[in-house]
């Protein structure tokens, strides 16, 4: 009996760390998150300013674009709408802890694409990412939570010394077991862009 009352508060408990990182999330904030294999800096993607803050905090030019990540392939339909109709991309679909480089919609802003006609998208396996992800109905910006030239944080108090003033907020959870940030693929070629 006892045990049934801990998962159910430590399901309460996470769904209210959900709720919390939406709310800061959908009011233009910045937070650090567990991600598949380190923590990630993110923020909505539609949010110029927010994105702006991730870029200044990494260190990072807007050139390079970024990363968006979602609970389900559905959630990208405005940011890459051939992704959920296309048959070219069912096998990409199925595909798990890849982040795959496909056409951008029209009105997916330069500052995701970093001015090219490409966004980088990911289906995340991480249940926290995941949730919060589903909770917004929107993909997240999905960077690495690390100032540029140092490694990525793999904990929460790694996450918390690198941003902790910076950010809004860090999502308290662990890391998945993938071995360090996603391989990305070109989806047009197949072409490993980032090895795993």
């Amino acid at each position: 009996m006892r045990r049934k009352k801990d998962r159910g508060e430590g399901r309460r408990a996470a769904d209210a760390h959900i709720s919390r990182g939406a709310r800061i999330l959908r009011a233009g904030g910045v937070i650090a998150y567990p991600n598949e294999s380190v923590y990630g800096l993110g923020c909505l993607p539609g949010n110029e300013q927010a994105v702006e803050r991730v870029l200044r905090l990494k260190g990072r030019g807007r050139s390079l674009g970024l990363i968006l990540i979602a609970g389900e392939w559905e959630q990208f339909d405005g940011w890459a709408p051939e992704l959920s109709t296309a048959a070219d991309f069912a096998e990409l679909r199925e595909s798990e802890g890849i982040t795959w480089v496909v056409p951008a919609s029209s009105d997916t802003p330069e500052w995701i694409t970093g001015g090219r006609g490409t966004v980088a998208v990911r289906r995340s396996l991480h249940p926290l990412a995941a949730a919060l992800s589903l909770a917004l109905d929107s993909p997240l910006v999905s960077t690495s939570c690390n100032p540029h030239g140092s490694p990525p944080a793999r904990n929460e108090a790694q996450a918390r010394s690198y941003f902790e003033a910076e950010v809004d907020w860090v999502l308290s959870g662990e890391c998945g077991s993938l071995g360090g940030p996603s391989e990305i693929r070109d989806a047009a070629t197949g072409a490993v862009l980032r090895p795993a």
